[in-house]
């Protein structure tokens, strides 16, 4: 899956524990894109199955959509993290710097990462 996938079902996780529906719109105003742009990736996704979009317009997660935002929530926040404790830097700009990273990591790198950060955390 590309990285704006990811991004999107990430999104859509987020979003659904602060609102009982997300809807297309909800995701084009947190992500800062075009309506149509997100039109298209959710078409994308529900190919995939990863979404469906119920008659309201609101977009529901699938198991595997689930678990593939579950996966990327949880390397954004174990690196944010990381960023914070390590680099010193303000959260606001370890949570951009996850957000790129968060995609390209190899898995064997990130499990490393998250047994650093836990043990840093206890």
């Amino acid at each position: 899956m590309h990285e704006s996938g990811e991004n999107y079902l990430e999104t859509i996780l987020i979003l659904k524990t602060k609102k009982a529906k997300v809807r297309s719109v909800d995701i084009a105003r947190e992500l800062g894109y075009s309506k149509a742009s997100v039109s298209y990736g959710i078409a994308l996704l529900k190919q995939e199955g990863c979404v469906t979009v119920k008659k309201g317009g609101s977009v529901e997660l699938t198991e595997k959509g689930h678990e593939i935002a579950q996966r990327i929530y949880e390397r954004h926040q174990t690196l944010t993290s990381f960023f914070e404790i390590y680099a010193k830097v303000p959260r606001s700009v370890a949570e951009k710097d996850a957000c790129k990273v968060e995609h390209i990591l190899s898995e064997d790198t990130y499990q490393g990462l998250k047994k650093t950060v836990g043990s840093l955390l206890l």
